[in-house]
């Protein structure tokens, strides 16, 4: 395949070949070989494949949320060619077997993936060693639910490991200890998704208790010389901190283009942890996005179903889907000058590839990974839960403006075109591995 006159990142028109699995070439005027087909990609861009660090596919355990297949379809169509999934499914990814039972699942993923180890009082530290773990995370210091939080002991001692064992650790930093009760209603009061319930959420989940995790994280990984990226900062604090403290960090598009101010429509739609923060902190976060200080955009995609988020704050469940609206969604900002493409391109593909040790991944190089998304920035499309292809079929972002690709291609093989076309399941273990190795 031939892609002529994209428009790179930076500004640049190049001819790209993809031959086999591999860029062949980025060059200006490249022939056409015999048979070769060309894409026509004049006055469009062309970026490297998403690479989507925090990514909740749901199965083993809530298939009626989520499944590889359709987590996959969901990534492609939202030029994500590489997804990493998070631990907490049922049962949790921490031990050898629940490591492989995923494995075996992934394979219905039309996109490559990773999957990360998690830590509980069951987890075996010996999966550092014996299993293809993309990272040990989502570590979680505190879980609303009180299924995955450890306490401080395990936690250096998990971190310890997987220094020993040279695996990123991604930690869900934020100190239950610092929740505010008193910010919540009463078992059972107001009514189901009642916006002043949402707001509450975000009250009860302090700010602060984001910076202290993140503070105590950081030191443990210290003493132990440990990598550690912290997952789904919704503070400007919190960013600060993970910097101070020589830590990477990722923000989500709901924390950087949402905040309490939206909860009116939101109401308990808008329930996610950590939760959204007030507008001025969003505003300090974007900046921060903007200016190079935060590392990766990843979108701790966590879908429910409608019924399961149309009910009281208490019995909500946290998260909202992204995988598929996050590069339109910061590609609409390009589009605007409030980004500019490069910085999408760092965001989105060059630096979560560097954090996590992909170096085939995140570029549009020869020799790389033929994983490639072709936008028109001037065909934005409104966005619509019910045509996007998460099992959910609902979106924080109804109604805001998007750049979805025209094609996706992972490993040079088309996993997405705009006439709807999904690649083929298993794409992502064709080698029979995790994308990580």
């Amino acid at each position: 395949m031939l892609i002529a006159d994209a428009t790179l990142p930076d500004g640049r028109v190049r001819d790209v070949r993809v031959r086999e699995a591999e860029i062949a070439a980025v060059e200006r005027d490249l022939d056409v070989e015999t048979d070769e087909r060309v894409v026509d990609a004049a006055g469009k861009r062309l970026f490297p494949g998403a690479v989507d660090v925090h990514v909740h596919a749901r199965q083993p355990g809530f298939e009626h949320k989520e499944t590889w297949a359709s987590a996959g379809a969901s990534a492609a169509a939202g030029g994500v060619t590489t997804l990493v999934d998070q631990p907490n499914t049922d049962p949790p990814t921490v031990t050898g077997a629940a490591f492989d039972e995923k494995t075996d699942l992934a394979a219905d993923c039309p996109v490559d993936w990773g999957i990360n180890g998690g830590v509980t009082d069951d987890w075996e530290p010996e999966m550092l060693l014996e299993r293809p773990l993309f990272a040990l995370g989502e570590v979680f210091l505190a879980d609303s639910t009180g299924d995955m939080g450890i306490d401080a002991d395990l936690f250096a001692d998990a971190v310890e490991r997987a220094a020993a064992a040279d695996v990123v650790v991604t930690v869900h930093a934020e100190d239950a200890t610092k929740f505010d009760e008193r910010a919540l209603p009463d078992p059972g009061e107001g009514p189901v998704g009642r916006a002043a319930d949402a707001d509450a959420w975000s009250a009860y989940r302090t700010p602060g208790a984001e910076l202290a995790a993140v503070e105590r994280a950081c030191e443990v990984a210290a003493d132990h010389d440990a990598a550690l990226h912290v997952a789904h900062t919704s503070t400007p604090e919190g960013v600060d901190a993970a910097v101070a403290g020589g830590a990477t960090c990722e923000v989500t598009p709901h924390h950087l283009l949402l905040s309490r101010d939206d909860l009116d429509e939101l109401g308990t739609f808008g329930r996610m942890n950590p939760p959204l923060r007030s507008e001025r902190r969003r505003r300090e976060l974007y900046e921060r996005v903007r200016d190079g200080t935060v590392d990766v955009v990843a979108t701790d995609h966590a879908p429910h179903t409608r019924a399961e988020k149309e009910t009281t704050l208490r019995e909500a469940p946290s998260g909202v889907p992204g995988v598929e609206t996050m590069l339109p969604l910061l590609l609409a900002e390009a589009r605007a000058d409030r980004l500019s493409y490069e910085r999408v391109r760092d965001l989105t593909a060059a630096n979560p590839a560097d954090v996590f040790d992909l170096p085939r991944k995140g570029r549009i190089e020869a020799g790389t990974d033929a994983d490639l998304v072709l936008v028109d920035p001037d065909d934005p499309r409104e966005i619509r839960g019910e045509e996007l292809h998460s099992a959910c079929e609902w979106t924080p972002f109804e109604g805001r403006t998007g750049v979805f690709p025209e094609l996706t291609l992972v490993r040079g093989r088309v996993a997405f075109d705009r006439e709807g076309l999904l690649g083929e399941a298993g794409l992502g273990d064709s080698d029979g591995e995790n994308v990580h190795e």
